[in-house]
C-alpha cells in the first residue's frame, strides 16, 4: 500500500503560518489522522479529517491536508473542492495552493482552468528553482493538452474502461496482459508477497467470458522475481523478464518458454545478442515471431530506458539488438513497447516527449518495412492519457478493444485489469489471421516451411514466419487489403496463396491446409497470382510477387528445368484463346529470360481453354480456368 509521508512535506511547505484550531474536538482529530495517513490508510485518516473539518468548517490545516489527501488518492472533484474551500478561507496563502490545485484539475481534464491556476502560482516572487522549473512543466504539459485538443476534436468518444472482473483481479496489483490473436488465451502479471511476481493465465470460454485466472502450468513460476510478459499471437511462445541470479547476464534478462503437452517449458535465456549486464524488460513479439522489441537501460542509448529491436535470423537466432534512433527514443525512459496483430503499429510509453505530465501512452506505424522506418510519435491524447504515469497497453486484434492496468475507483485492490474502446483516429490496423496445417502432397507429412506474406497492393512483404516441425502455421492479415502468402522449403516447389481481405470483417477466420510437391519431374503448381491485362499479355505489377519466388527456386535449383503452361476460359473462340494462352506464358519466360535463366533451362505452351479445372459456367470457375503453371521438365 502507498504511504502518505510526502504529503506531509507538501502539508508544511502549503501551511505557511501554521496554527491550531480553537476547537478542541476539531485539533483532536486533525492529530489523530496524521498517523494513519503516515501509514497508508486512507479510509481512517480521511474520516478523521472529515470530523475535524464539520466541528471547525475554517481550519485551514484540515481543510489543506483534505485536499492533499484526496489529491494523492486521484480522488480529484474532492481535492478540488477542499482547494478551493481553503482559497476562500486563506486569501492571503491561496497563490500557494494553486500549484497542487492545478494537477486535481487536470486530473479532472479541465486543463484551461489548470492552466490558468498555474499562471497564477508563477506570479509568486521569490520561487525557487525546484520550484519555478516544476511549475514550467506543468505549464507546458496543460498547454499541449490545450493544444491537442484543438487539433483532435473527438467529442463523441466516451472513455469508459470496463473492470475485467474478478475471475481476473484480485486484492494483488495485476498488470502487463497480453491476448492470443483470437482472444482465447489471457496471460499476465500478479505481483506477490516481497519481490515474487507471478504469471497467470485465463482462457475465454464459449460465451466469451474468461474462467478464473490460475498460475501458468510448468516450472516458470518456481523462480519469484519475474516482471513483464508477452505470449505469442499463436499461443505457443511466452518471453519474459526475469531476474534468475547466475542463470542471466545482469539485474533482468528476457527469457522464453515453448508451449509443451506437459505445460510451459524451462526459461531459456535469450542469450548475448539481447541481454547484457544492465536491465531489459518489456518485451513484445512481432506477429510473425521474427521481430523482437524490448527496453533496455544499457549504455550507447539516448536516456535512461530506450526500446531496442532484434530480428530472428534464418539460423534461428536473435541478431545483436539495435537501438531504435533518436526519432522514438529521448533523453527520458521508453518503456512497454506493444507490436500489434498487424504488424505496422506499435505502441509505447515515454516520458521525454511532450504530452499530459508523467509517462505517456504514444503510437507510432511503419512507413517503410524494408529500411524499419517509423512515422513520428503521435501522442494517443487524454483521457488515455492523464498527468499521471501510464503504463503498458494491449490491443487487440479487432484495433477496437484495449486493455490497461489502473488503480480505478472500482480496483480490486491495487492495479487491476481493465478494457475499453480507442478513440477511432488512434486504432491500428483491424486484423484476421490464416491458420492450418502444411504437408507434402504424396504423404501428407507435416512439412516445416517459411511462409512469406506479400502486400498485393505494392508488393511489399509484410511478414516472414514458419510453420512448426508439424507443419502448424498461423499468418496474422490486417483487413483492407488483398495479400499473397508464398510458401518455401528447400527441396520442394513454392507454393502460393491468395487472400483478398478489402472487404473482410476483422473477426473473419481462415483455415487452409495446404500441400506442397516435392521438386520432382511432372510436379506442377498453379502460379496463382499471376495477372494480365484485359485480353492482353502484358503482366500486372502483382505479377511479379511469384515472378520473383519463381525467380528464386530456378537460381536455388541451378539444374531444374520447367515449362510455363498457359491457360484461358472458355470465352472467346479457341483460335484466340490458344494463341493469347501461348503469348502470356512467353511473357514469364521472358521475365526470367531478362533475370539472366537462360534459355535452355525454360519452354512455354499455350493451351487456350482446352483443359478447364473447373466449371466455366461461373465466373468463379472461370477465374480458376484463366491460369499460369509451371511443370517440372528436367531436373
Amino acid at each position: 500500500m502507498r504511504r502518505l509521508s510526502l504529503i506531509f512535506i507538501a502539508i508544511l511547505f502549503f501551511l505557511i503560518g501554521h496554527s491550531q484550531s480553537s476547537n478542541p474536538n476539531a485539533q483532536k482529530s486533525f492529530e489523530a489522522a496524521l498517523p494513519y495517513l503516515d501509514n497508508g490508510d486512507y479510509d481512517n485518516g480521511l474520516n478523521n479529517l472529515l470530523k475535524a473539518y464539520q466541528a471547525d468548517p475554517n481550519f485551514i490545516d484540515a481543510i489543506i491536508t483534505l485536499a492533499n489527501t484526496y489529491k494523492e488518492i486521484k480522488s480529484y472533484d474532492s481535492a478540488v473542492l477542499f482547494y478551493q474551500k481553503a482559497k476562500l478561507i486563506d486569501s492571503h496563502q491561496s497563490n500557494y495552493y494553486n500549484m497542487p490545485y492545478s494537477n486535481c484539475l487536470a486530473g479532472l481534464g479541465k486543463f484551461s482552468e489548470a492552466l490558468q491556476a498555474v499562471d497564477q502560482y508563477l506570479k509568486i516572487p521569490n520561487l525557487g528553482d525546484k520550484a519555478l522549473k516544476n511549475a514550467q512543466y506543468w505549464q507546458n504539459c496543460y498547454q499541449f493538452a490545450i493544444n491537442y485538443a484543438k487539433n483532435h476534436p473527438h467529442e463523441s468518444y466516451v472513455f469508459q474502461p470496463i473492470n475485467m472482473g474478478d475471475n481476473i483481479n484480485s486484492p494483488q496489483a495485476e498488470y502487463y496482459p497480453s491476448f492470443t490473436i483470437d482472444d482465447s488465451t489471457l496471460v499476465f502479471t500478479r505481483r506477490g508477497e516481497g519481490i515474487r511476481e507471478d504469471f497467470l493465465e485465463s482462457f475465454r470460454d464459449k460465451n466469451g467470458k474468461y474462467a478464473p485466472a490460475t498460475l501458468i502450468k510448468g516450472i516458470i513460476n518456481d523462480e519469484p522475481s519475474k516482471g513483464a510478459l508477452n505470449i505469442s499471437q499463436d499461443g505457443q511462445w511466452l518471453i519474459f523478464a526475469g531476474n534468475f541470479g547466475n542463470k542471466g547476464f545482469g539485474n533482468f534478462d528476457l527469457y522464453i518458454s515453448y508451449k509443451t503437452e506437459n505445460g510451459w517449458s524451462a526459461p531459456q535465456n535469450l542469450g548475448p545478442n539481447i541481454n547484457t549486464g544492465f536491465w531489459e524488460s518489456s518485451p513484445s513479439l512481432s506477429p510473425d515471431k521474427s521481430t523482437l522489441y524490448f527496453s533496455s537501460n544499457r549504455t550507447g542509448g539516448f536516456g535512461g530506458n530506450d526500446l531496442y529491436v532484434s530480428y530472428m535470423q534464418p539460423n534461428g537466432k536473435w541478431s545483436k539488438a539495435q537501438n531504435m534512433g533518436k526519432e522514438i527514443n529521448t533523453s527520458g525512459d521508453e518503456l512497454a513497447p506493444f507490436i500489434h496483430a498487424d504488424n505496422t503499429t506499435l505502441f509505447y510509453t515515454s516520458s521525454g516527449l511532450p504530452g499530459y505530465g508523467g509517462t505517456d501512452l504514444f503510437k507510432i506505424t511503419k512507413t517503410d518495412f524494408a529500411n524499419n522506418t517509423w512515422s513520428q510519435p503521435e501522442n494517443l491524447g487524454y483521457p488515455i492519457n492523464t498527468i499521471d504515469n501510464e503504463g503498458s497497453l494491449f490491443v487487440a486484434s479487432d484495433g477496437v478493444t484495449a486493455y490497461y492496468a489502473s488503480d480505478r475507483a472500482d480496483t480490486r485492490g491495487e492495479l487491476d485489469l481493465y478494457k475499453f474502446e480507442l478513440r477511432k483516429d488512434i486504432r491500428p490496423n483491424k486484423t484476421s489471421f490464416v491458420s492450418g496445417k502444411i504437408t507434402d502432397a504424396h504423404s501428407d507429412k507435416g512439412l516445416a516451411a517459411t511462409i512469406e506474406l506479400t502486400n498485393n497492393a505494392n508488393q511489399q512483404l509484410i511478414s516472414k514466419t514458419n510453420s512448426d516441425t508439424s507443419g502448424n502455421y498461423l499468418v496474422t492479415l490486417p483487413v483492407g487489403n488483398d495479400y499473397t502468402i508464398t510458401l518455401n522449403r528447400p527441396g520442394y516447389l513454392f507454393q502460393s496463396e491468395i487472400f483478398s481481405l478489402h472487404d473482410v470483417q476483422p473477426s473473419s477466420v481462415f483455415r487452409k491446409n495446404i500441400s506442397m510437391q516435392a521438386i520432382e519431374v511432372n510436379a506442377a503448381i498453379t502460379l496463382k497470382n499471376i495477372q494480365f491485362a484485359f485480353k492482353s499479355y502484358e503482366l500486372e505489377p502483382v505479377s511479379k510477387i511469384e515472378l520473383n519466388k519463381l525467380l528464386q527456386l530456378l537460381r536455388e535449383n541451378p539444374t531444374l528445368r520447367v515449362r510455363i503452361n498457359g491457360h484461358t476460359d472458355n470465352k472467346g473462340s479457341q483460335a484466340v484463346n490458344q494463341p493469347l494462352s501461348a503469348k502470356r506464358a512467353k511473357a514469364v519466360v521472358d521475365f526470367l529470360l531478362g533475370n539472366d535463366i537462360e534459355k535452355s533451362r525454360l519452354e512455354w505452351k499455350g493451351y487456350g481453354d482446352a483443359h478447364p479445372i473447373a466449371d466455366n459456367a461461373t465466373e468463379e470457375g472461370r477465374a480458376l480456368n484463366r491460369r499460369t503453371e509451371v511443370e517440372v521438365i528436367g531436373l
